[in-house]
């Protein structure tokens, strides 16, 4: 069919991600798997360790989706960012760029995972919800694509990249990862 060029592309986007971590650049799937359900599974079975995920637009509606299927189907604590009122109500007093930041600074906490699914890697108010999440201590994991040196992706703890320009392709890619993740957990 001529529209399969698109899950191709998909399919090689997948193949081609990779994973840097503090001891190395992890590029088989499999591998990339297994460090990234480790991890989560670690917050499974602590309950007092919680995860916040953050995003914009389709990030954003990733975000809220694995909020609610880690929660309930993989049985982990996991907090919404995103009560519009309290979103509307930093983004008026402190600028859209610290939506997520201010809520982190009275909420997350050592131990906790903050979870930062940019397309770009480059948008103001994740970087500097990455900075208040490693300022108390919390384990920062990204989800990028587009250009490799994104800013995002050089900060994180774990750093999921997409080889990819497209916001379809790296968004299908995070909403894949992230929901064969829980999935194998649950």
């Amino acid at each position: 069919m001529q529209y399969e060029y698109y899950l191709e592309e998909i399919i090689e986007a997948v193949k081609g991600c990779s994973l840097n971590t503090k001891d190395a650049i992890l590029e088989n799937y499999d591998n990339i798997l297994e460090n990234l359900v480790d991890i989560f599974s670690k917050y499974k079975k602590n309950k007092q360790m919680r995860i916040f995920f953050i995003g914009n637009g389709g990030s954003a509606a990733i975000a809220i989706h694995m909020t609610a299927d880690y929660s309930k189907n993989g049985g982990m604590t996991t907090i919404n960012m995103y009560d519009p009122a309290t979103i509307t109500c930093l983004g008026n007093d402190y600028g859209y760029e610290h939506i997520f930041s201010k809520q982190l600074e009275k909420h997350i906490k050592q131990g906790d995972m903050l979870v930062a699914i940019s397309s770009s890697g480059n948008s103001a108010n994740i970087l500097k919800a990455i900075d208040s999440a490693k300022m108390r201590g919390a384990v920062v994991i990204t989800f990028t694509g587009f250009n490799a040196n994104n800013e995002v992706r050089q900060i994180g703890d774990y750093n999921l990249y997409v080889p990819n320009t497209k916001y379809g392709i790296v968004e299908s890619v995070h909403n894949i990862i992230l929901q064969q993740i829980v999935d194998i957990i649950r």
